[in-house]
């Protein structure tokens, strides 16, 4: 092909290739995942990446500002060298996504065993929708503009439908369908899907369920899919890491943390890695962790116990059939608090694998009661309150240092991926006990028996002197 970008297969032994201007989710030879794919040598790349910050001097530039499109360079399927015609081509929530960066914050630091020069954490939840998902989705609506679609769908678990349902109200170019699961998405989340104007369709079943519906739609009906089975998708999510980047100038962490659902984020951020590196504009890759939760751990199965590797593309298929095989049998079904990970049947797991081999990565999954703890310390910080999924990173490091895997002087960088107020019944859960019976209920059935960190609220007469008492002073 003579384009700059195409769509490959992922898979060695089939490679086959794409316009990038067709709509696939999957090869249509091998039925493998695709990767967008550039010919790097008719790409004008900065030969220093500070040339990206520079750019956020052009505030008269909606694409400039974007925390994605101002890296245009690196995900060249648009027309990045001519204003005119990308500035047409970008669909965009105004230039706002992306706009987040790594700070340090000193109580996850502790709560961690991490130096707190050395830990940061990077919140998507600042994102225009509250979660990383808005990274993606400018991407995916582009390439749907790009193609002509006039319809698209996601299956959801909340963020993606959230964020799905913002670019579709805004760009006016789609009708917007999402599928959810019976009560498998916190409120937060559906109130954004809803408020925004997309049609939503909740079926029987979970997330994997929705998710097999939603394929099938796109095939049989030719929905443009949303899902992070888009590879233009992953192409946004890799801008995550060229801000964690940025926010350390330019230099490369020792590791990257972030939660593991349907591993799209991971994927992307491999990508991103490999591709930097390929380059010459990075010397080293960080090392890549994913952590699951305990009641949706499949990644963490395939990889530490069954030993599943990517094994340069040589990856064995059939004993992840099996896997999943046997999970059908036994009716096991992703069951845990963080909302937005509870997935057992992660779409980009093959893409995964690979970015784990790639960066010599890490896997290790967390109990509720493990998130729910790290995600009342992140809170302390005041700023940067989140989601449960968002707080296993945080689980996740303090498992890895106290096992001595990662050391606390590392250069480490937590990816938080929702705000909190995606899921406020996980808050009030935790710190108001006997509140509300229901969410008490709830806690009981997801084991989380202990609030060590919490905040209750105090009930007092409406009593001056009582008031006073309690408080204190």
């Amino acid at each position: 092909m003579e384009s700059i970008a195409y769509q490959k297969c992922i898979m060695p032994d089939c490679g086959a290739t794409y316009e990038v201007k067709e709509a696939l989710t999957s090869c249509k030879k091998c039925g493998g995942l695709l990767d967008v794919v550039y010919d790097w040598k008719k790409v004008n790349v900065p030969k220093d990446l500070r040339f990206f910050s520079a750019r956020l001097g052009n505030s008269n530039n909606i694409a400039d500002m974007s925390g994605v499109w101002r890296f245009r360079e690196l995900l060249p399927f648009i027309s990045y060298h001519d204003p005119y015609a990308y500035l047409q081509e970008i669909v965009s929530l105004d230039g706002m996504e992306g706009w987040t960066r790594p700070i340090h914050v000193s109580t996850a630091a502790d709560y961690t065993g991490m130096s707190r020069k050395t830990l940061y954490l990077q919140f998507e939840g600042q994102n225009p929708t509250g979660s990383f998902k808005d990274n993606g989705m400018t991407a995916a609506f582009t390439h749907a503009q790009m193609v002509g679609a006039k319809r698209a769908a996601c299956a959801s678990t909340g963020n993606t439908s959230a964020s799905f349902a913002a670019y579709a109200a805004n760009s006016g170019i789609l009708e917007a369908f999402i599928f959810i699961g019976e009560g498998k998405i916190a409120y937060g989340k559906l109130s954004q899907s809803l408020e925004y104007g997309a049609k939503t369709i909740q079926i029987e079943g979970d997330f994997d369920d929705a998710m097999a519906r939603v394929r099938e739609l796109a095939k049989e009906k030719g929905l443009y899919l949303m899902n992070s089975v888009n590879p233009f998708r992953l192409e946004g999510q890799k801008t995550i890491m060229y801000r964690v980047l940025e926010g350390l100038d330019w230099r490369v962490p020792d590791w990257i943390v972030c939660p593991g659902g349907n591993l799209g984020n991971s994927s992307a951020f491999g990508k991103a890695f490999e591709e930097l590196f390929q380059l010459g504009l990075i010397n080293k890759k960080p090392r890549i962790v994913v952590v699951n939760a305990e009641g949706a751990n499949t990644l963490h199965k395939i990889y530490n116990e069954e030993k599943i590797r990517w094994n340069n593309g040589k990856v064995d298929t059939g004993r992840i059939d099996k896997f999943y095989e046997k999970m059908d049998k036994e009716n096991k079904r992703a069951h845990t608090i963080a909302s937005a990970i509870e997935i057992n049947r992660p779409v980009n797991l093959l893409k995964c694998l690979r970015a784990l081999e790639w960066t010599d990565g890490v896997v290790v999954d967390v109990t509720d009661q493990e998130i729910l703890d790290a995600k009342a310390v992140i809170g302390r910080n005041g700023m940067f309150g989140c989601e449960p999924a968002s707080a296993t990173s945080v689980a996740g490091i303090k498992k890895l240092v106290e096992s001595k895997v990662i050391k606390p002087d590392s250069i480490v960088v937590a990816i938080l991926t929702g705000n909190q107020l995606k899921d406020p019944d996980a808050v009030v859960g935790y710190h108001a006990q006997g509140f509300n019976s229901a969410l008490d209920e709830k806690f009981k059935n997801y084991g989380i028996n202990s609030r060590k960190f919490q905040n209750k609220p105090i009930k007092v007469k409406n009593d001056l002197k009582e008031i006073i008492s309690v408080m204190g002073i």
